[in-house]
């Protein structure tokens, strides 16, 4: 009995897995965080183009946007 627990309390090879688990995660949080504030830049130009396009071929822009003048 003493000896099994010994055995126990020496095997790592649980923490292993753990720390790749660990690592996994933060590693999918920062994805998250950067994927989030890209989307929002992202959005902010495909807006812009898209308010462009319009005002070019004579369209009138969106609620809240105006045509450029250059």
């Amino acid at each position: 009995m003493i000896l099994t627990i010994r055995r126990l309390v020496r095997n790592t090879s649980g923490a292993t897995a753990i720390e790749y688990g660990l690592i996994a995660a933060l590693v999918s949080i920062a994805a998250i965080a950067a994927m989030s504030a890209m989307g929002t830049s992202l959005d902010g130009m495909f807006t812009n183009v898209a308010t462009r396009l319009t005002c070019a071929v004579g369209g009138t822009p969106g609620e809240g946007q105006t045509c450029p003048t250059t």
